[in-house]
């Protein structure tokens, strides 16, 4: 059956599913700002859930138009104008010098292809997942981790001669003599059976020595002298499992590398282990950044709540991440630098400051303490901001926009490749699925777009602007729209969310 056939039916869920020519709300007014001639140009771009900035940088980019070096974008979260001094900037063949853009103080770099993006951040870590040291822990803490070694039988499966059925054990040809006592699972050896004798065996129990076969309850009758006759036809064996038939003791149940599922934990005990040996959970630390951000109460006097405090923690448990700490720091340059030199996990999220605004702090903290920036802007909608630094041999920081979808974005695009790679779990099977409803694309971008899956395709979402988590909340995936953008009925790849597949209950563990 195929990915997509195993999901079809899970259907009532997308309220806001997009026709073609819907308008996402909120996008009129904010265009108001924009020129004459960039407002006419902008109008259909309303139509597809971006915000202002999205919508002047995809005229811009459309009319070939250049920023000037230098430009500011517009505050935290503006056009892909972030930037890093040239001794830190991207190294050479690891990004793609298609979109040369300038940060406030002049400094030139290139924004990396959406593929190429996640491609080097899957391969960041290679080293350091290297050098990670297993560690044993209980069945009950296993769930979610990969084997750090091949899963091999501690003993035969199973381990002596069973009975597959609640019945009889029987020697030779019938009818039997039924014996008084019965054997239970669990229960002494029992006696050897002479050929005519019977015994009433439950399911799971050891078989008596000499037993020819189980004759299934509902298969036998007594008669007046009690004795047991078939009513159908047996066969030598039938409904016995000898001992060693799923395995023998030292076979290879599971090589190193497979991920351990409730099935594997339920293997793992039935073949004698109380302890596993996995890749640990990398070590992940949280860094909120923004004055304007609320914990509680609505917002208020230009005061906005904090969306990804709440949403990151357990979005990164379901990603096989260890959170070890979630920080508000605010707008603050030097708190951001203590934080980052300070800390010991093997992976920093940041959330905003990763543009040129004035309070965007990330890049010169980068610089101050000589990190190695991989990815410093990719070319995907909702995200473009977005980075990926090596910030010591053993760690690394992904800086994540400070709009909530485009947060998302940069989670799964640099930080899933990489913790996946740190967990050394397998990357996912991809797979595409064909549009029901056309999708508005960037010109030059990738863009990923919240989409239900009904059936044998998939249908876009509204309310699939950066800063809006409507959309994405009620999805199963993100499409990947090439440049462009994509027609209905084109097949375009998906990037499933965690829970879609594996339950709520299942992917935070």
């Amino acid at each position: 059956m195929t990915r997509h056939g195993m999901r079809a039916g899970r259907g009532t869920r997308a309220p806001d599913a997009q026709a073609s020519d819907a308008q996402a709300p909120g996008t009129e007014s904010r265009d108001t700002g924009a020129r004459d001639t960039g407002a006419r140009d902008t109008e259909d771009f309303g139509n597809a859930g971006f915000d202002v900035e999205e919508v002047l940088a995809l005229v811009n980019d459309g009319k070939g138009s250049a920023r000037p070096a230098g430009g500011p974008a517009s505050g935290r979260h503006g056009t892909r104008t972030e930037g890093a001094s040239p001794t830190h900037g991207p190294r050479t063949g690891e990004a793609t010098a298609t979109d040369p853009t300038a940060d406030r103080h002049g400094h030139r770099h290139h924004a990396t292809a959406w593929p190429e993006a996640r491609a080097i951040a899957a391969r960041a870590a290679r080293s350091r997942a290297a050098r990670r040291a297993p560690v044993s822990v209980t069945l009950g803490d296993a769930l979610g981790l990969v084997l750090a070694g091949p899963l091999t039988a501690l003993t035969d499966l199973p381990s002596f001669d069973t009975s597959a059925m609640d019945g009889w054990a029987v020697a030779g040809p019938g009818p039997w003599q039924v014996r008084d006592e019965g054997v239970l699972a669990g229960s002494a050896a029992p006696e050897p059976l002479a050929d005519g004798e019977a015994v009433r065996i439950a399911t799971g129990a050891r078989i008596p020595p000499d037993t020819t076969a189980v004759l299934r309850s509902e298969h036998g009758r007594t008669d007046a002298q009690g004795r047991l006759h078939p009513t159908r036809d047996m066969s030598h064996g039938q409904d016995i499992r000898p001992r060693g038939q799923e395995c023998r003791s030292g076979d290879q149940l599971l090589a190193v590398g497979a991920v351990v599922t409730p099935a594997v934990l339920g293997l793992a005990a039935a073949a004698g282990y109380d302890t596993l040996s996995v890749v640990p959970r990398p070590r992940a630390e949280v860094l909120v950044l923004g004055d304007e951000l609320l914990t509680e109460g609505r917002p208020h006097d230009g005061l906005i709540r904090d969306a990804l405090g709440p949403m990151l923690p357990p979005w990164l448990r379901a990603l096989g991440a260890e959170v070890v700490a979630v920080r508000r720091i605010g707008d603050d340059e030097k708190a951001l630098h203590r934080a980052v030199s300070r800390s010991s996990a093997d992976l920093i999220l940041t959330t905003g400051g990763t543009a040129s605004g004035p309070v965007d702090h990330v890049h010169p903290v980068l610089r101050r303490i000589g990190a190695e920036l991989l990815v410093d802007g990719v070319q995907v909608r909702p995200g473009h901001p977005m980075l990926l630094a090596r910030t010591k041999d053993e760690q690394h920081l992904v800086g994540l926009p400070g709009n909530p979808l485009a947060a998302v974005s940069g989670l799964l695009t640099l930080a899933e490749p990489l913790l996946r790679t740190l967990s050394a779990r397998p990357a996912p099977e991809r797979y595409a699925l064909p549009l029901r409803d056309e999708v508005q694309g960037h010109p030059q971008d990738t863009r990923l777009v919240p989409v239900v899956l009904r059936g044998d395709h998939v249908v876009p979402l509204h309310y699939n602007g950066p800063a809006m988590l409507r959309g994405v909340a009620a999805a199963d995936a993100l499409a990947v729209v090439p440049p462009g953008g994509a027609r209905a009925g084109q097949r375009t790849e998906l990037l499933d969310l965690p829970w879609a597949t594996a339950g709520i209950a299942a992917c935070f563990t």
